[in-house]
């Protein structure tokens, strides 16, 4: 009789014990999830529409031309009018020795743009030339008056005949901006083409709407 409680009290223990182990809780850690990326920053991928993109230092940024009362010019009948944009008040293609063509950019900005000695060295950076302080810009300009306007004018070349560029330019103040008159081009063809530059240059003048009273 006791051998049998024995056994059934073993019996009734492992069966507790069987239990306990079904009944026991288990812990383990789950890696978080990674918050998804918003659309357009990821990694490679391109903003989205609408956002602006970044631009080393200045480039990309919108340059605002000036508005409001402007100048007038007569061309010479060989310049070649060439299409209009956003920041060229006129452009032309200037004939020059052998079939190639100088280029002739004017534009206008409200303001100083910098100043006389910004502006000119910015022309020379340009020609890969080194900048000139403001002693060296007075002596470098040639300042002629004409039709009621001040301009400023500067001819510079880039060393090394491989590629020899020329720009004659003109700066006129005019109404609370400053005008740029650029005739940019291999030197040989800037060259035979300055003359008929400096005779356009005497037929600029305020336009008729400036000048009325």
């Amino acid at each position: 009789m006791f051998v049998r409680r024995s056994v059934l009290l073993f019996a009734a223990l492992l069966l507790a014990l069987a239990a306990c182990r079904k009944a026991e809780v288990s812990y383990y850690t789950v890696p978080k999830e990674k918050d998804p990326e918003p659309p357009g920053t990821a990694a490679g991928a391109a903003p989205a529409a609408g956002a602006p993109a970044a631009a080393p230092g200045m480039a990309g940024t919108p340059v605002t031309t000036a508005e409001g009362p402007g100048l007038g010019w007569t061309a010479p009948a060989d310049w070649k009018t060439k299409p209009a944009s956003a920041m060229r008040k006129g452009s032309y293609a200037v004939p020059g020795d052998g079939g190639v063509d100088a280029d002739l950019s004017i534009t206008a900005f409200p303001g100083e743009v910098g100043g006389e000695v910004a502006n000119v060295n910015r022309w020379r950076n340009q020609l890969q030339l080194p900048p000139l302080d403001d002693a060296a810009v007075a002596a470098a300009v040639t300042r002629v008056d004409r039709n009621g306007l001040k301009f400023t004018l500067v001819d510079f070349a880039s060393a090394g005949p491989a590629a020899s560029q020329r720009i004659v330019g003109a700066m006129v103040p005019f109404e609370g901006a400053t005008w740029f008159f650029k005739l940019m081009g291999p030197d040989a063809a800037v060259a035979k083409a300055k003359p008929a530059f400096e005779a356009f240059l005497a037929t600029v003048k305020p336009s008729a709407a400036s000048a009325a009273p």
